[in-house]
C-alpha cells in the first residue's frame, strides 16, 4: 500500500490525471487495511500540530458548541492550513449516526492533490476519492475533495446525497461567493444557517474581498485569525525584507478590469515595454542576484515572454510557467526549481495560491495591483521556512504611485507612496510609528485640535480649526486619501463619511460603520436614488446598502465597481473634461449665497469640478458640520482648563523632601 502511495507522489514524470486516477483505483475505491510488513516499511506518523494550530481548532470547536455552523479561520500563507482542516475532519462529530463524509472544496488542481495528499496520509483507514476532470467520485467515500469547476458541472453534483455529509470544507475560501461556490453550497443547504445542514468551515490566508462582495453570504463569522507579521515574529515564517523599486510606469489611464483591479491586456502594454523590463532585471540584478530560488509575477502571457527574454538577455538562467505550459513540462520545470537548477522562474497567475515551494528567497512583483488579497498571495509564496534560507527578499517594481496601488509599504499602514530599501517587517512597523508622531507633530503646527473624541484617548477623530464655512468647503484636504485609491470624485462630508454624487440627485454614501454588527464590517456604502417629483414627499427613495467591507480600500472599491455599471463615467470620473472649465452661473450663484458682496466668486477663481465638490458639501451638511467642530474646540478648552485646575490642585497636596517655596 505505502509504496503504491509513494510511487504516485514521486513519479512527476508519469500525467498526473494518470497519477490521480492510479491512486484512486488501487487505494482509495474501499477502506484500507494496512499488512504489518507494509506498517514497518511506513510507520504511521502522528501530525504534531503547532500551539497556534490547535488553539485555532479549538476556536472552531468552541463556536461549534454555541451553535455556530457557517465559520471562517484567517491563517497566513505557510500556516499549514491544509493540515488545519484536515485534522478537523475526526475532530468535528456527526449530528447523526448517517451523516459521516466530509467534502473538501477547492478552485485549482494543486489545492486537491494537496489535500488528497494530507487526507491520505492523515486517515489511512478512510476512502478517499477525488471529483475533478475525467476523475470521478462515487459520491459515497469518507472524503471527497472535488474541483469547484468539475463539481459544478453537468449534474455531477447531484450524485452527492447532503444529509450524508457531516462537513464541507472549503479551501481559499475568499472565493467562496463566486457562483460556482454558492450554487454548491445551496445544494448543500448552507446558503442559510439551517440545524439539519452540514458544518461548512471556509479558511483563507486573505480573507477580505477586493471587489466589495460580502463573506458573510456564506460566512457567519471569522473565529480565528494569524497574521503573517505575527508567524514571523514568532519564527514560524521565514524573516522577509522589503524593497521597493518606482519602475516609471505610467498607468494613471489603465483601466479597472471586471474585479476592480487593473485590465490585463491594458496593464501589460504598460509594463511590458523593454524599457521597464530592463529596470526590472537590472534591480533584481543589484539587490537579489546572489539569491538561489527567485519567483517573479508577471501581468500576463506577453509579460512573462518579454521579461524572460530579458532575463536571458543578461545572463540569467530564466524559465517560466504559465497556465497554458504543459503539465508534464510545468512538473518537470517546478521540480528542477526546487532543486536550484536554475535561479528565476517567472509566472503569470500560477503560483499565487495553493502552491508550496519553500526555497523560494526572493519575490518580484513585477506587476502593479490594487488588491490587497494578490499583494499578500504574491508576498506569501517566499514566506515558508526552508534549510539554508534566512530570510526572503520581495521587491517590488511599484510604478505609478498615485494611481490607487497597493504596494508592500501599505500592508504596514504606510503612505502607497512610501519607497523602501531592504527594510525588514520590525523597522516596517517602525517607520509607521515614526510617521503616526510626525502626523501629530504637524498637527500642533498646523492648528489641528483634537475633538472630544481624542480628549478620551480615539485618535481617529480630530477637527481642523476653520474661521468660517466657506473655508470648511474649499479644504480638499480630506479627499487626498480616497482619491489615493480611487479615480472617481469622492467628496469628504464628515468625519469617515464620503459622496460620490450620480445622475439627477442619486448619490453613493460610504461611511463607517457602526460598532457592534454582527459581521465585523468596518465600513458600509449606501445609495440614495433620487425622486421624481410628485412622486412621493420626500425628494430621495430610502437609502439601500450596496455593500459591507472589513477595510476602507476594499468598501471604496465595491462601491466604484457598482458605480462603474450604474453611472456615466463622465460623470463621476475625476479626470474628465467639464471638470476643468469654467463654474456655470448656476453653480457661483449657489456658492455666492453665503459670501459678503466684496468676497463673490467669479468666473477664474473656480473651475466646474471644484465648485460641484464644494455644492456636495454643502448639501450634505457642511453648515451643521462646521457648527458642530466650533462646539467640539469650545468643550474640548473646557475640558483642557479642567485638567488643569486639577493638575495644579494634586501639585499643591503632594508633599515633597526639600525646601518649600515661599
Amino acid at each position: 500500500m505505502s509504496r503504491l502511495i509513494s510511487r504516485w507522489l514521486l513519479t512527476r514524470k508519469i500525467s498526473r490525471d494518470v497519477s490521480l486516477s492510479r491512486f484512486i483505483r488501487l487505494s482509495h475505491t474501499k477502506p484500507i487495511s494496512v499488512s504489518p510488513g507494509e506498517s514497518q516499511t511506513r510507520p504511521f506518523q502522528p501530525v504534531h500540530l503547532r500551539e497556534y494550530q490547535e488553539e485555532c481548532i479549538q476556536s472552531i470547536l468552541s463556536s461549534l458548541q454555541h451553535g455556530h455552523k457557517r465559520l471562517g479561520i484567517s491563517l497566513a500563507t505557510g500556516a499549514g492550513k491544509t493540515v488545519v482542516f484536515t485534522q478537523l475532519i475526526d475532530r468535528i462529530k456527526s449530528s447523526s449516526q448517517h451523516a459521516t463524509q466530509t467534502l473538501i472544496l477547492a478552485h485549482r488542481r494543486e489545492l486537491v492533490e494537496q489535500a488528497a495528499r494530507h487526507c491520505s496520509n492523515a486517515y489511512p483507514t478512510k476512502t478517499v476519492e477525488i471529483e475533478m476532470g475525467n476523475l470521478r467520485a462515487s459520491g459515497r467515500a469518507d472524503i471527497t475533495i472535488a474541483s469547484i469547476q468539475s463539481l459544478t458541472s453537468g449534474d455531477r453534483i447531484s450524485k452527492f446525497d447532503p444529509t450524508l455529509f457531516k462537513l464541507v470544507l472549503v479551501d481559499e475560501a475568499h472565493h467562496i461567493v463566486a457562483p460556482g461556490y454558492l450554487r454548491t453550497l445551496e445544494h448543500f443547504g448552507l446558503r442559510q444557517k439551517k440545524d439539519e445542514s452540514p458544518i461548512l468551515i471556509g479558511v483563507s490566508a486573505t480573507f477580505s474581498r477586493f471587489d466589495g462582495l460580502r463573506l458573510g453570504a456564506a460566512i457567519d463569522e471569522i473565529v480565528y485569525h494569524k497574521d503573517y507579521v505575527d508567524m514571523i515574529g514568532e519564527k514560524w515564517l521565514s524573516d522577509v525584507i522589503f524593497t521597493t523599486v518606482e519602475s516609471t510606469a505610467d498607468i494613471t489611464k489603465v483601466r479597472s478590469g471586471a474585479n476592480g483591479d487593473f485590465q490585463p491586456g491594458e496593464l501589460s502594454k504598460v509594463i511590458n515595454t523593454d524599457q521597464i523590463n530592463e529596470i526590472t532585471v537590472r534591480s533584481w540584478l543589484a539587490k537579489a542576484a546572489g539569491r538561489k530560488s527567485t519567483l517573479v509575477f508577471c501581468v500576463d502571457l506577453a509579460h512573462v515572454a518579454g521579461l524572460t527574454r530579458a532575463f536571458r538577455q543578461h545572463g540569467v538562467d530564466a524559465r517560466f510557467v504559465t497556465g497554458d505550459t504543459p503539465k508534464i513540462d510545468r512538473s518537470d520545470r517546478l521540480d528542477a526549481f526546487k532543486r536550484g537548477e536554475f535561479p528565476v522562474l517567472i509566472n503569470c497567475g500560477v503560483f499565487t495560491e495553493g502552491t508550496d515551494i519553500p526555497n523560494i528567497d526572493c519575490v518580484v512583483l513585477a506587476r502593479p495591483t490594487r488588491s490587497r488579497n494578490l499583494l499578500v498571495q504574491m508576498i506569501g509564496r517566499g514566506m515558508r521556512l526552508h534549510p539554508g534560507k534566512s530570510n526572503c527578499h520581495i521587491i517590488d517594481m511599484v510604478s505609478s504611485l498615485a494611481t490607487g496601488i497597493v504596494t508592500t509599504p501599505t500592508l504596514f499602514g504606510l503612505d502607497p507612496s512610501q519607497l523602501v530599501k531592504e527594510v525588514s517587517v520590525d523597522e516596517m512597523r517602525h517607520m509607521k510609528n515614526r510617521q503616526e508622531a510626525e502626523k501629530v507633530r504637524e498637527g500642533a503646527a498646523l492648528g489641528v485640535v483634537p475633538s472630544l473624541a481624542d480628549a478620551k484617548g480615539d485618535s481617529s477623530v480630530t477637527f481642523v480649526e476653520y474661521d468660517s464655512v466657506l473655508d470648511l468647503i474649499s479644504d480638499t484636504s480630506g479627499e487626498k486619501h480616497i482619491r489615493a485609491i480611487s479615480m472617481n470624485a469622492w467628496v469628504q462630508v464628515g468625519p469617515h463619511r464620503y459622496i460620490l454624487s450620480g445622475p439627477a440627485g442619486t448619490y453613493i454614501r460610504l461611511e463607517k460603520a457602526e460598532e457592534g454588527t454582527e459581521d465585523q464590517a468596518e465600513f458600509v456604502a449606501w445609495e440614495t436614488r433620487a425622486l421624481p417629483k410628485g412622486v412621493s414627499r420626500s425628494p430621495f427613495a430610502a437609502p439601500r446598502q450596496l455593500l459591507r467591507a472589513a477595510t476602507f480600500t476594499d468598501a471604496v472599491h465595491g462601491a466604484d465597481k457598482y458605480a462603474s455599471e450604474k453611472y456615466p463615467h463622465m460623470l463621476i470620473a475625476r479626470y474628465v473634461s467639464w471638470r476643468k472649465g469654467p463654474p456655470t452661473e448656476g453653480q457661483l450663484k449657489f456658492l455666492n449665497k453665503l459670501r459678503k458682496e466684496d468676497e463673490k466668486l467669479k468666473l477664474t477663481d473656480i473651475n466646474k469640478g471644484k465648485a460641484a465638490d464644494m455644492i456636495t458639501k454643502l448639501r450634505h451638511g457642511a453648515q451643521g458640520r462646521f457648527a458642530m467642530l466650533k462646539a467640539d474646540k469650545r468643550r474640548v478648552e473646557r475640558q483642557a482648563s479642567l485638567r488643569e485646575q486639577e493638575k495644579a490642585m494634586r501639585l499643591r497636596e503632594q508633599v515633597s523632601v526639600g525646601p518649600l517655596m515661599a
